[in-house]
């Protein structure tokens, strides 16, 4: 038995070294970790899913509601894999969501005029608000700012309040000022909070404008464009910044603006497109990449209909 105290020789120590060094030249020692793989760049959902938003908070995963029946899907940025989080249920929706940094995602329920909070880690819905009627409403997108996750209706010209981590009342703040509700088309649909976090940016997808909105009053200003005459088609907002890119679903592409100190003019800078956009309709950022889900509302909207996520670079 070899006696545990006794201690190698430096000699001994030094000859084993050189052998293990002659093994791994010789490709005989011990394995190296293989390279991590890159991330992917494309994922699949679930087919039928629907999808219209997506969130992703501080982790790697990206969080996708489903027009379809309200479920949630979570997926796994590094791998690509994904899961059911949140079921739903006939006659639901989620399109717009956010993460908060407490793990709850706030969701807009579109033509069911609900905002609903559902634990990121279980799936368990904790409460249902009702802003509005069932009916002649359509609750589209939210972000969270403050105290509150806002909402747009994009059939009213109202934006809701609904508090976050504390009971309170939904607050309603009417638009007014140069915003004009059009009828029989998407008005408000996404939103983020202005660069110097007291104000709101909305982007009016009909006919393509961006409006400031202040907190206080509901006063919208209309943002003078430069570069581009409009933002037709405009879905999903992202700021970062002064950035502003805005996710235009139909002509397949995201501009991206810079808006002034004042948020009274936006510049367009350049445009983002990528071969795999197929209708995308809301952009989230990890790292130095803009994850988006493809619509696909021009393509056939059936339990079959195949659905991705894409990634392009910031």
């Amino acid at each position: 038995m070899t006696d545990p105290s006794a201690r190698p020789s430096r000699r001994a120590l030094l000859g084993g070294a050189a052998v293990a060094a002659l093994a791994v030249a010789a490709g005989t020692g011990p394995a190296q970790a293989a390279p991590r793989a890159p991330w992917p760049t494309e994922f699949p959902l679930p087919d039928g899913w629907l999808p219209e938003g997506i969130t992703i908070g501080a982790r790697p995963y990206a969080y996708q509601g489903s027009r379809a029946h309200g479920g949630v899907y979570r997926t796994d940025l590094r791998t690509g894999r994904g899961e059911v989080l949140y079921a739903g249920a006939t006659g639901l929706a989620s399109i717009g969501l956010k993460l908060d940094r407490d793990g709850l995602l706030y969701v807009a329920g579109g033509g069911g005029g609900t905002a609903r909070i559902i634990d990121a880690r279980t799936g368990d819905v904790l409460r249902t608000h009702q802003l509005t009627s069932a009916t002649g409403h359509f609750i589209n997108d939210v972000i969270l700012l403050g105290d509150r996750a806002w909402f747009t209706d994009s059939r009213e010209a109202v934006l809701y309040g609904v508090p976050r981590g504390r009971p309170d009342e939904v607050r309603v703040l009417p638009l007014t000022g140069d915003w004009q509700q059009l009828p029989d088309v998407n008005n408000a649909n996404g939103i983020v909070g202005s660069p110097d976090g007291t104000g709101l940016i909305v982007v009016k997808s009909t006919p393509g404008e961006l409006y400031h909105v202040g907190l206080r009053t509901g006063a919208a200003r209309r943002i003078t464009l430069s570069g581009a005459a409009d933002v037709a088609n405009g879905d999903g907002l992202l700021r970062i910044g002064r950035t502003l890119y805005v996710v235009q679903n139909r002509l397949n592409l995201i501009s991206v603006w810079e808006l002034n100190a004042k948020v009274t003019t936006a510049t367009l800078r350049r445009t983002i497109t990528d071969p795999r956009f197929d209708v995308p309709t809301t952009a989230a950022r990890f790292g130095d990449r803009l994850y988006l889900v493809n619509a696909r509302f021009t393509s056939p909207q059936t339990p079959g209909t195949t659905f991705t996520g894409v990634a392009v670079p910031l």
